[in-house]
């Protein structure tokens, strides 16, 4: 007998032999066929989809979900158009908390504001509280004087991390703007957060996934850096499984800065844990390397300067502590996912993957980069030989596209957030959010930026790197389960996979475009248990 039956639907398998079904049959938390396969077969739970669409359940290869749950407890910026509805903002959430309670606000974004909030204004707003503004892209903040001083960046006592920007005015004075690692100097006055914060943090994301369809996520660092909020953060991803609060299976990518030497010659964490370590909810991925900044805020790293200030950005690290960094972590059995945003420093992630594979060779390890969002035509066929995976995040084309166009001028537009060029060279494309940074990630949304590559301000950017709406789709579904290493047991509608589901209220492969993500989301299936939209559905029996 099945567990569950889910009849009168029409599925899109995302098989090429067997494209569509109309009956699927699940036991244990596994799909056990399609169609006739499953014809006469008793279950105990019947849904009539009435002719609803099912998909394999969606993946996100790339997002931050620790961060945007906590987010989900900060003011939200995202709205405010000018810098005075941001001052407005933080005196009215200042007006509510004790004298030395932080402030805390996410996703300002300084090209539609005009410029980064003022620190003396902050000071004003704040009623002197510390005040803490995170810019859209995560790449950088703002901080009023109180966290300046405490951080040290006042008096110059503090030790700006290799790879990190204070900005000064004129004077010589910090501005309040945090770049890049510099950020780590405010993270250290809050972490590491403590472990039931993270718990709740974790239990709202899940909420929001999972109504989006979403039924995997990688989480992308954790556990150090600036992108960690506490050492013991795979622990909170544990204990919010423990109660039922974790509804999206999770593979975590650790931060570089947990890796410590095992012997002479390698690097890793203890017991020997790597990449692959757990089981189908929850498991540890690729190690995260930090190479470059962001667009947004010129710190990606270029080999030709930015429009309008002529600066080329910045690496993570000394160039040859990057490259040993990457080559110690290939060694090590990692999967590394290297975060390579400018074409300065995707030249040398793919230097790194090339002097590993010469001096230590592992076929199939399927290395990632991360954003890889300015890929010259010369990387491609590199990528392609290494089999790397490219993890570029479609939303932003809409969300910050403008922006990015102003910063790299219309020569380098074609290298930006590639798709279809990428499936020209033979690579998979996953699709990911990057969520809390620079906007929604819900998957529907993210598809629908595939097709179109239109910027907020009605651009369309680099027309030819286009891809179809089963493209999209095969990205957030097979495509994101390579990325995984786990095309063999997700991705697609078949016997033996894992019963992840959605059911649609339409087709996302023939709506018109700028319908995609209008379509709701009806139930979402994790092994074959309703996580979202379980009184939506219509049990036969």
């Amino acid at each position: 007998m099945l567990d569950l039956l889910l009849r009168d639907v029409r599925a899109l398998t995302m098989r090429e032999d067997r494209p569509r079904a109309h009956t699927v049959g699940v036991l244990g938390g596994h799909i056990v066929g399609v169609d006739e396969e499953v014809e006469g077969v008793s279950a105990r739970r019947v849904v009539d989809g009435g002719g609803a669409v099912l998909t394999p359940g969606f993946a996100d290869a790339h997002n931050h979900m620790v961060w945007f749950g906590l987010s989900l407890a900060e003011m939200d910026l995202s709205t405010c158009r000018t810098l005075d509805e941001v001052y407005d903002a933080v005196a009215e959430r200042a007006a509510r908390l004790p004298s030395d309670a932080w402030v805390i606000g996410s996703q300002y974004d300084d090209f539609v504001l005009g410029g980064h909030p003022d620190r003396a204004a902050l000071d004003r707003a704040g009623g002197g509280r510390p005040v803490w503004l995170k810019h859209r892209s995560a790449h950088m903040c703002v901080v009023s004087s109180a966290i300046l001083d405490k951080a040290g960046i006042l008096d110059d006592s503090a030790v700006v991390p290799e790879g990190g920007v204070v900005e000064r005015d004129a004077s010589g004075e910090p501005t309040g703007l945090l770049a890049e690692q510099a950020q780590q100097l405010v993270d250290a006055l809050v972490k590491p957060y403590p472990v039931e914060e993270l718990v709740e943090a974790i239990a709202r994301a899940s909420e929001v996934y999972v109504a989006e369809g979403l039924t995997h996520v990688t989480e992308a660092g954790v556990a150090g850096g600036w992108i960690g909020h506490s050492p013991a953060e795979a622990a909170a991803y544990q204990l919010a499984r423990q109660r039922g609060k974790l509804n999206v299976r999770v593979e975590l990518m650790p931060a570089t800065e947990t890796l410590h030497p095992l012997t002479d010659e390698l690097v890793g964490l203890d017991l020997g844990v790597r990449s692959g370590f757990g089981d189908d909810f929850l498991r540890i991925g690729p190690m995260k390397i930090f190479t470059d900044g962001a667009l947004s805020s010129k710190t990606a790293a270029v080999t030709q300067p930015f429009e309008g200030d002529g600066g080329v950005g910045v690496l993570g690290d000394d160039p040859e502590v990057l490259r040993n960094r990457i080559l110690a972590a290939h060694r090590g059995g990692w999967r590394v996912a290297a975060h390579a945003i400018g074409d300065r420093a995707i030249d040398l992630t793919l230097e790194a993957f090339e002097r590993a594979q010469r001096e230590c060779p592992r076929p199939g390890v399927r290395h990632r980069i991360e954003h890889a969002a300015m890929v010259r035509p010369d990387h491609l066929p590199r990528l392609a030989a290494l089999d790397v995976v490219p993890v570029p995040q479609a939303r932003f084309l809409y969300e910050i596209g403008d922006t990015m166009r102003a910063s790299l001028g219309e020569a380098r537009i074609p290298w930006l957030y590639r798709h279809r060029s990428f499936l020209d060279a033979g690579l998979r494309v996953p699709g990911s959010s990057d969520r809390p940074c620079v906007g929604t990630g819900a998957p529907l949304a993210g598809m629908r930026n595939m097709v179109e590559r239109t910027t907020s301000g009605g651009v369309v950017l680099a027309e030819d790197e286009r891809v179809d709406a089963m493209e999209a789709l095969r990205a957030y579904t097979t495509h994101a389960a390579y990325a995984a290493c786990l095309e063999d047991r997700r991705g697609r509608i078949e016997a033996g996979m894992q019963a992840d589901l959605v059911l649609l209220g339409d087709d996302p492969t023939t709506v018109a475009p700028s319908a995609m993500d209008k379509i709701r989301v009806l139930a979402t299936f994790v092994a074959g248990e309703v996580v979202h939209g379980g009184e939506s559905l219509t049990y036969v029996r």
